[in-house]
Formats: C-alpha cells, sequence, structure tokens
C-alpha cells in the first residue's frame, strides 16, 4: 500500500542540503510529514528549523513532485516511501535509511532474503569469474543476490545471479532515468524482465556525480543479511559497503587473493577484522546456517569429483595449473613430459572445460564454489 503521505516524501528530496537524518529529526517533532508542511514559519523556528529551510520547505516544486508521481503509475515502476509497507524491513535498521527508494521491477524482492556480492570495478579475471560462479550458486540456493550495477564484480554478480533464473537488485548511484555505466543498459533491462528490480534513492533525473556512489553503499549493505566482498583496494567502495554491513550487524565475507595484489589487500583488511575468510559457497552456507532453514544447500558436486572421470595424466597436469594464470614453461616443467604430450593433454582439458588458455598460459575453470 502506497504512502498516504507520498506527495511530501517526495517533496523532502528537493530540499537542499537536508539528508535522511536531518529530515527524520524534523519528523520526530511533527505529529507527520504533512504537519510540518503545514507548519507556519514561527512553529518550525520552534521546532528547531532554520529560517532558511523553512524559506525551502515553501518554495517546492510541485510540478516536478507530480512529474515522479506520474513516473510511479507506470507499469513496473514504484515510489516506496520510508512510511510505506512495501519497503523492505532490514533497510529500516540503518542509521540513515533512504527516505524514498525509486523502484522499476518486482518490488517484491526487495523483501527477500539478500546476500551483496561486491567487488572492484577493475577487477582482475579471476575476480570477474569467481564474483559470477558465487552469485550463481547463491541464486540456486534461493538467495537474492544484491550488488550495485558497476562494472567489473558488481556486473558479473548481476549476470550470475540471472544465468541460475534467480532473482537479482541492482542499486543504482544515480536516478533511474539514468543508467551508468551506460554499457550496462541491457543488464538493467535483462534485471528487469527477469523478476529483479533496479532501486535508487535519488530522484530520477539525478545524473551520475562522484559524491552519490559511497551513498549507494549503505543501501546494498543495509538490504543484505551479508556482504561477500570478492577483490577491493584498501581504499574502496567495496570496504565502505563492508564497513556500513558491520555496522549494521550484518554478516561480512572475504575472498583471499594473492599478497602482492593490490585488489586483494581489501579483503586480507577485512579478514584481519573479522570477516569470514570464503574458498567456496559452503563456507557461506555454514555461517548462515540459522537463517537458511528454508533455503537450498549449495550441490554436493564438488570438483575433486568431476575429476574422476579424467585419466591419470590429465589428473596430473590439472594439478599442475591454478586459478592465476600458470605459464605453458612451468606446466612442463613441472610435468616432465614431452611438448607434444602437455599440448595434448591441455587441450583435453580445455575441451572437458577444466582450464581455459588464456594470454600468457592456463587458468583452472572454477567448476564447482
Amino acid at each position: 500500500m502506497s504512502s498516504q503521505y507520498l506527495r511530501y516524501w517526495l517533496a523532502l528530496l528537493q530540499l537542499p542540503e537536508v539528508g535522511p537524518r536531518t529530515a527524520l529529526r524534523w519528523l520526530k517533532q511533527f505529529s507527520d510529514i504533512q504537519a510540518l508542511f503545514h507548519a507556519s514559519a514561527d512553529e518550525m523556528r520552534h521546532k528547531g528549523l532554520s529560517e532558511r529551510h523553512s524559506k525551502a520547505l515553501s518554495r517546492i516544486d510541485w510540478d516536478q513532485v507530480d512529474k515522479e508521481l506520474a513516473w510511479g503509475n507506470q507499469s513496473g515502476c514504484h515510489i516506496i516511501a520510508l512510511d510505506d509497507a512495501d519497503y523492505p524491513d532490514l533497510l529500516k535498521e540503518v542509521a540513515d535509511p533512504p527516505l524514498v527508494l525509486y523502484a522499476h521491477g518486482d518490488k517484491t524482492v526487495l523483501k527477500q532474503r539478500q546476500i551483496a556480492v561486491v567487488g572492484s570495478r577493475n577487477a582482475t579475471p579471476g575476480g570477474v569469474k569467481n564474483a559470477g560462479f558465487f552469485a550463481k550458486v547463491l541464486a540456486e540456493c534461493g538467495w537474492a543476490v544484491t550488488s550495485g550495477l558497476a562494472l567489473g564484480v558488481d556486473g558479473a554478480s548481476h549476470r550470475g545471479a540471472l544465468a541460475a533464473n534467480g532473482v537479482t537488485i541492482g542499486v543504482a548511484g544515480t536516478g533511474l532515468n539514468h543508467v551508468y555505466p551506460r554499457t550496462h543498459r541491457a543488464l538493467v533491462e535483462e534485471i528487469v524482465q527477469k523478476r529483479g528490480v533496479v532501486v535508487s534513492e535519488f530522484p530520477l533525473d539525478v545524473p551520475p556525480r562522484a559524491a552519490n556512489f559511497p551513498r549507494r553503499n549503505r543501501i546494498i549493505g543495509g538490504l543484505s543479511l551479508g556482504v561477500l566482498v570478492v577483490e577491493a583496494a584498501l581504499k574502496s567502495g567495496s570496504l565502505i559497503t563492508a564497513q556500513h554491513a558491520l555496522e549494521q550487524g550484518r554478516e561480512v565475507f572475504a575472498i583471499p587473493g594473492s599478497i602482492h595484489h593490490p585488489l586483494s589487500r581489501g579483503c586480507h583488511h577485512l579478514i584481519r577484522q573479522g570477516a569470514k575468510l570464503v574458498e567456496s559457497a559452503e563456507d557461506i552456507f555454514e555461517e548462515m546456517r540459522g537463517l537458511m532453514s528454508d533455503v537450498r544447500r549449495p550441490g554436493e558436486n564438488s570438483q575433486a569429483g568431476n575429476r574422476e572421470g579424467l585419466d591419470g595424466l590429465c589428473r596430473e597436469i590439472l594439478e599442475q595449473i591454478g586459478y592465476e594464470i600458470t605459464p605453458l614453461d612451468v606446466i612442463l616443467w613441472r610435468s616432465g613430459l614431452t611438448a607434444g604430450e602437455v599440448s595434448s593433454i591441455l587441450l583435453t582439458l580445455e575441451l572437458k572445460g577444466y582450464i581455459q588458455s588464456v594470454p600468457g598460459g592456463y587458468v583452472r575453470e572454477i567448476l564447482n564454489l
């Protein structure tokens, strides 16, 4: 059911330099949001509002409010105020919950059980692959996968969930009349078409602004019961998301990586701070067991089991190849076989989907997480 005061909630978003904390502090002084807008200047001053804010409340562009209300009346478009029954309960627990959520897609999934999967925009090929596979397994287990629609890990997370025919939620750092990055326009359309939803706290026409993306991160953490960080630098939006999650009492998970790679340092920092080290989706399942009584467990087939169909030499060569690039000369040196023998085995492993040829060598495919 929509808030009967939705026009006033939208009007609040027009006030300059007034965030959720300030607005909610004002509302505690009035019987409801309508009373705030109809109060006299003297009453506003008595309740602690400045003269500048009192004037701003009297100069609302109501035509703009009506345009946004018209957008919300379109099929698949929703505007959810903080006092709306459709507002996600978990998000209300953050210190400064968005006053309004604009949602395009199935708004009911905002109340589904969610895990956020986040990480670097400039992720490594391994990081992109990890994000996609973890998101796919989590979605197959019945979780909604939440992320920030950015390049790299975020995009891979959304696609992984979609590949499992699961639900994914994209949290935008712009108004929903904009798609950022533009290359994700098709991804946004697919999320909406496949029972997911894209949400934002920003009015529809707000363009990409650097300052808005850190604000977006608290929503990702606030919607989710846990946050998985795949790759992150020490100073990154992903660590901001994880910090918000910790402050909100949510679980934080991190995938370790090479001690030499800068995108591993953020994850290692989180692990030192108490985040759960994750090597498989089962690690997440074990930590969230108390919340997952009605959620499916990850599949039992392991990569070790899948190797049973390989002959001895193929298994030996596979063991020489890691999840980071392994050069061909290293494989030759480790195996002690001839170049012709190794090339034949590598081709067999690649055709069976165990490894992938990449510039500089080979990497092992992640068959099961």
